[in-house]
């Protein structure tokens, strides 16, 4: 029988010390986390963003608090593909997953399992919508509670072993169409929205979008609600909070597109390392969650995560940990693929199907829509509410954010701006090829009308014919010096 050395002995218990999980102390030393995903909400339908009818205190009051990010972007506007590139850390073509319905494949890295590996007490709860492989990253997976979806979150936040740090993935179902109605938020006036300039202005469209701040409201109250139970349990000062949301609003040209008003998240940050009061106008990705959080809980990073920390912009607002950032529109419920590049002012994006209507549910199905529908048949609609009729569709768009927020004058075609096309154009294709992203030759049909929710047979993901989902290559961050 072989006995150990002193030296192995030593070697030995140190490495048991430095793998085992923390117990007592870890909820004492550790940062606690609340991710507070909600659903379907656009940046600018907050009053911390500018909004002055939707009443949101606590997100505000979060804001003023932490951190608010005016430039951060998800990789793609659709529920599950968000979903899955935030906890993979991964573009949505990296995933294996990058269309509607499509869960996420049980060989992909999800960060909250690196910290679930290393002590951390992890919940999801409210909507999970990236299917069953994630349940090995929690202790706890369970739906919702109540309309939208967060009843049941303080209870767990209450029933937590208190002998652990947590990670709390809390999802909620605001403001998922079809609209429900509680004592939770306010019963908004129709006569009181704002309508944005891309809808027409009519009774349907504002009684839509009263219903929908009501949504919005109730997800606000739900964050008031756990920011209490943090103060009543004496943790909120340990306690990193992040909110944002999958996708922009459902409404016409906002949710599934690659414009401000779909791509661009709310995105709050408050915690115990956060400059309180701060607004950055940093670019970040939701990429970035993962490595961020990992770096905060003090968790080794993984070499499959495509984003970058952004730690040091939580510190300093004017920080710089990334000069790009990239989004993807593909199959969600009718054929797409569309890729997006912004840096400093400009957004460029590039459609490999410009020959159809870039359609999604929300465009005719919901009241906005069919109102919108019907004054384009009547030909009442301004120039830039008919972008979502077009057909064809520019195979190239360019803007300049900063002088054109809404993103209605394409300057793609304007030889005053052939310099800076040819520059995007020559970032997205180097970005294309290092993460291994293609246009499939049968990609997945639209699904029909009588067609089931999920998922459409017969056709192939962006990204799979090239390996995507094996390939760990960020593509461009910063400017190479």
């Amino acid at each position: 029988m072989k006995t150990l050395s002193h030296t192995s002995v030593i070697i030995a218990t140190t490495l048991a010390c430095c793998f085992q999980p923390l117990r007592a102390a870890d909820a004492q030393t550790r940062p606690n986390f609340i991710f507070y995903l909600t659903d379907d909400i656009s940046a600018s339908d907050f009053g911390c963003y500018g909004s002055d009818v939707v009443q949101t205190p606590h997100v505000d009051r979060l804001a003023r608090d932490g951190m608010l990010f005016s430039r951060a972007y998800l990789t793609t506007s659709s529920c599950s593909p968000t979903r899955c590139s935030i906890i993979t850390a991964r573009y949505p073509h990296n995933t294996g997953a990058c269309e509607l319905h499509t869960p996420l494949p049980a060989d992909q890295y999800m960060f909250p399992q690196a910290l679930k590996e290393s002590g951390y007490y992890t919940v999801l709860a409210g909507k999970n919508h990236m299917g069953p492989a994630v349940q090995q990253a929690f202790d706890v997976v369970m739906g919702g509670k109540g309309p939208g979806g967060q009843e049941q979150w303080v209870q767990l936040l209450r029933d937590r072993p208190k002998d652990k740090a947590f990670f709390c993935w809390f999802a909620s179902y605001d403001a998922h169409r079809g609209w429900s109605f509680d004592d939770k938020a306010p019963v908004y006036d129709p006569d009181k929205v704002e309508v944005p300039p891309f809808l027409f202005d009519g009774p349907k469209t504002r009684k839509d979008l009263a219903d929908y701040y009501h949504e919005v409201s109730r997800s606000d109250y739900y964050l008031g609600e756990l920011r209490k139970e943090l103060e009543r349990q004496g943790i909120a000062d340990n306690t990193y909070i992040i909110y944002i949301s999958d996708n922009g609003r459902p409404f016409p040209r906002c949710k599934t597109r690659l414009y401000d008003s779909g791509i661009r998240t709310p995105f709050v940050v408050y915690g115990p390392k956060v400059a309180a009061g701060a607004k950055s106008d940093s670019l970040v990705s939701v990429i970035d969650i993962g490595p961020t959080v990992l770096e905060l809980a003090g968790v080794k990073a993984d070499p499959r995560m495509q984003g970058v920390s952004f730690t040091a912009v939580l510190q300093d607002p004017e920080a710089v940990v990334r000069d790009y950032v990239f989004a993807e529109h593909n199959w969600h419920v009718f054929q797409a693929h569309e890729r997006m590049v912004r840096t400093g002012d400009w957004l460029y994006i590039r459609n490999a199907f410009p020959e159809r209507v870039n359609m999604c549910v929300e465009a005719k199905r919901y009241p906005a829509g069919g109102e919108l529908w019907h004054h384009y048949r009547e030909g009442n609609l301004k120039p830039e509410q008919t972008d979502i009729m077009r057909q064809p569709r520019p195979a190239e768009e360019l803007y300049n954010v900063a002088d054109d927020p809404y993103q209605f004058d394409n300057l793609a075609s304007d030889p005053k701006h052939a310099v800076a096309l040819k520059r995007l154009r020559g970032i997205l294709d180097t970005w294309t090829k290092q993460t291994c992203d293609d246009v499939p030759q049968t990609p997945t049909p639209d699904r029909p009308p009588s067609g089931k929710i999920g998922h459409q047979p017969g056709g192939v993901m962006p990204g799979i014919a090239s390996g995507a989902p094996r390939c760990n290559d960020p593509g461009p961050i910063r400017v190479a010096e």
